[in-house]
């Protein structure tokens, strides 16, 4: 028999007053997740709610489960299409997840009966590890350049990152374009 799944909720906001029909709105959404989970003991959901200058609004949920943690955010004009968008998202993951469970679950038992038992009652972090499979491999030579030549070089090729060595520190280097459309860099230093 499945147990009564309730979410407990932490709805913010940032830049936006988080009204009652707002809330009710959000919680409402996100509780549809509950139906994938037997066993969720504690689990809160984290709703940050932020609207930008430019009116645009995100919304962003995480949900630390002890063998999970689901997190996603998204950006819309409107913010109850952002809502809708994460919980999409965020139930995209949980199938993701549940179907490679049940895929591992196959290979080693050789059937899936057990499966939504061994899933519900999951408790602790899964001990696999995650498919980390490596489909291209590429051999660069790292040119000395400045910042401003490696954000021009990541923009020719049309990459989101480019590696280079700092011609002034002689250090590897990374630029990246962030999600509002500047730039980031990492430098490396020695321990």
């Amino acid at each position: 028999m499945r147990d009564s799944v309730m979410f407990n909720y932490n709805v913010r906001g940032e830049n936006i007053e988080v009204t009652k029909a707002i809330r009710d709105y959000a919680e409402k959404k996100v509780s549809k997740l509950e139906r994938f989970f037997d066993n969720a003991p504690d689990a809160t959901a984290y709703v940050n709610l932020k609207v930008y200058p430019d009116k645009t609004a995100k919304a962003e949920v995480t949900i630390p489960l002890s063998f999970l943690v689901l997190r996603a955010e998204e950006t819309n004009p409107d913010l109850y299409a952002s809502i809708d968008l994460v919980v999409d998202k965020l139930e995209r993951q949980v199938r993701k997840h549940k179907t490679k469970i049940h895929r591992k679950y196959r290979e080693v038992h050789g059937d899936a009966g057990a499966y939504d038992a061994l899933l519900n009652q999951a408790s602790e972090p899964a001990s696999e590890e995650p498919e980390l499979d490596i489909v291209r491999s590429k051999r660069i030579s790292l040119k000395p350049m400045s910042s401003e030549e490696a954000v021009l070089q990541m923009n020719m090729l049309g990459h989101d990152f480019f590696v280079y060595t700092d011609a002034e520190t002689e250090e590897f280097s990374i630029v990246y374009r962030r999600k509002d459309g500047r730039y980031g860099l990492i430098e490396t230093a020695e321990l």
